[in-house]
This record gives structure tokens, C-alpha cells and sequence, in this order.
């Protein structure tokens, strides 16, 4: 990754005076992506740009402050795939019925698992199944998120960001990538595996095994669905189906690469000889996913109970 550019010596105190706390940057192709980390002022975002010496019609550069991430821990449950939609779809009228107030909304960050559970897409064709669709050998379910046919279940990691991109920049091809960004740097700073993108598809491989998909529907800019990583997944359901309707590359999950690959150092437990449990596996990847998603986004998650989010949709259906 290219360092990051720091303001010259003669803009530094005027820059920080106005809340420039620094600057980070990931690339995807020839383009870098600059965010700016900066606290709310008079001055606009090009201005801040400007100041910092981003100049290049390579750079796409936009500006935000730190802002809050109210974080939903569910992580060692199973919920049903439709009581996560529902969560969902309840933060997002909240989010946007606030708008209409003109007053400023945070972003909200669930996290869970799922019983087993097929999803197809809004556009997702029946040809990628491997059976009919009305003798499913699990539960099924048609949802509103783009992309194909994809498998939740026990071992896998949701990740469901409710956020507002006109706090980002209001471009789907932007987050998705923001989102294979948290997820290469949460694989790369735990584990040391490299996880890379595919030009034309969505989602994050290692090597040729998909490890990770992304969906995601947006409303009047404010997202919901997100991304799945394979840590500790059965893959037999995954045989089923043809995932993400991409029928010449391998899904694959971490805890088998991981034990199974002669090219990654394998994890070690710190003073134990021992193998990483799937358990602890679980622990260190959402904590990874965690922080570079905080980095990526730059929020500040605020821990909620799972109360919270299941409050949420028993209120707005009484």
C-alpha cells in the first residue's frame, strides 16, 4: 500500500486547527481512494483536499469525520435469515425518517450468524440451483440484495452495515469495494493470508477459493445486507448451488486453508505449540473484521446488546 501523503509544514498548523487528523488510503486498479479524516467544519471537502496536496487525477479523495457506529454483537447466535432482514429494514426507516428531520444519523453495524438458509438475490436466476427450487434441502429465502445465489450458515461471519454514504462518497461500486477492503486487511493483519480481488466479480478469494461474498441494496443512500466470510463453514451446502452464480472457481473457508495449505504460516495461540481452535478462529476474525472496518469507515463502534437491535423490530411491529 502507497504511505500516506501528510500535509507540507506550512498548511500543518492550519490544516489541524480545522481537525485534519490524518489521512488513509487503499488502491483498487490504477485508482487510490484517499479518505481524509477530519472533524465537521465550515470548510469543504475539496478545500481539505486541497490543503493536503491531493492533486492527481488518479486520486479519488473525499473528506469525513469520525463518526459513531452503534454495534450490534450477535455473533455467536444463529438468527433467522428473516429476523435479520427485518432488523435491518427497521434501522434503515429510522435512519431515514431522521433525515427528513435534516438531523444526522450514525451508522449501525450488525454481526451474526445464521441457521442454514439459501438466499437468492433480486435478479437471481433458478438456473444456478442444483435442485427445484420448491424442494429445497433447506430453508430458502428471495431477498431484495443484488447478486446470485449464495449459503449462510453455522461458522460464517455476517457482517450488515447501516450506513449513510453521504457521510462516504454515494458510490455502490465505491463501497463494495470499501467493503473487500476491510476484509483483505482484516485477513492480512491476523493471518498473513492474502486475500485479492477479481476484476468484473464481487466478493474476496484466496488464491482460487472464494472466501468471502458481498450483497448489498441501498436506499435513498443508506445501505443494509453486506458480507459473508467463510471461517469455520460446513462447504457441502455450497454444492448445491453454483455461488454467486460463478461456476469456475472453488469456495473455501478459512479454518480449511489454514490447516490444509503448505504456502500460510498457521496460526499459533501465543505460547501454545497447539492449532488455533475453531472457536478462538471465530473470536480472532471478527475482531480483525472489527477493527479494519472501524479503520476503513473511520467509526467509532459503540457496543449495544442484542436487546437493542431485537427491541427495535418488536417496537416497530407492535
Amino acid at each position: 500500500m502507497a504511505a500516506n501523503p501528510t500535509p507540507s509544514s506550512s498548511t500543518s498548523a492550519l490544516i489541524k486547527s480545522n481537525g485534519y487528523y490524518g489521512s488513509k488510503s487503499f488502491e483498487y486498479g490504477s485508482v487510490k481512494h484517499t479518505l481524509i479524516r477530519c472533524s465537521p467544519s465550515i470548510y469543504s471537502w475539496k478545500w481539505k483536499a486541497k490543503l493536503c496536496g491531493f492533486v492527481s487525477s488518479k486520486q479519488q479523495v473525499f473528506a469525513q469525520a469520525t463518526y459513531k457506529c452503534d454495534y450490534y454483537n450477535l455473533s455467536t447466535e444463529l438468527i433467522p435469515y428473516k429476523d435479520a432482514l427485518s432488523w435491518q429494514k427497521c434501522l434503515v426507516e429510522a435512519k431515514q425518517a431522521l433525515l427528513k428531520e435534516d438531523e444526522d444519523v450514525c451508522s449501525s453495524l450488525v454481526v451474526l450468524q445464521h441457521p442454514p438458509v439459501y438466499t437468492l438475490g433480486t435478479r437471481s436466476s433458478e438456473k444456478y440451483l442444483h435442485f427445484d427450487l420448491q424442494h429445497s434441502p433447506i430453508d430458502i429465502f428471495r431477498t431484495d440484495r443484488g447478486g446470485e445465489v449464495t449459503y449462510h450458515g453455522p461458522g460464517q461471519l455476517v457482517m450488515y452495515p447501516i450506513m449513510n454514504l453521504r457521510h462516504y462518497k454515494m458510490d455502490l461500486h465505491w463501497y463494495l469495494r470499501a467493503l473487500e477492503e476491510v476484509i483483505i486487511r482484516a485477513l492480512w493483519s491476523e493471518f498473513s493470508l492474502k486475500g485479492s480481488r477479481i476484476d468484473g466479480l464481487t466478493g474476496v478469494w484466496i488464491g482460487n477459493q472464494k472466501v468471502a461474498a458481498i450483497g448489498i441494496h441501498v436506499s435513498r443512500w443508506i445501505t443494509y445486507h453486506g458480507l459473508a466470510i467463510n471461517v469455520t463453514t460446513d462447504l457441502k451446502p455450497f454444492s448445491k448451488i453454483i455461488p454467486c452464480g460463478i461456476s469456475d472457481r472453488a469456495v473455501g473457508s478459512l479454518f480449511e486453508i489454514l490447516n490444509s495449505s503448505q504456502d500460510v504460516a498457521i496460526p499459533r495461540l501465543k505460547g501454545s505449540s497447539q492449532k488455533l481452535d475453531a472457536s478462538t478462529l471465530l473470536d480472532l476474525t471478527l475482531n480483525s473484521l472489527l477493527k479494519e472496518f472501524s479503520e476503513v469507515f473511520q467509526v467509532d463502534l459503540i457496543e449495544k446488546t442484542a436487546l437493542d437491535v431485537r427491541s427495535i423490530s418488536e417496537f416497530a411491529n407492535a
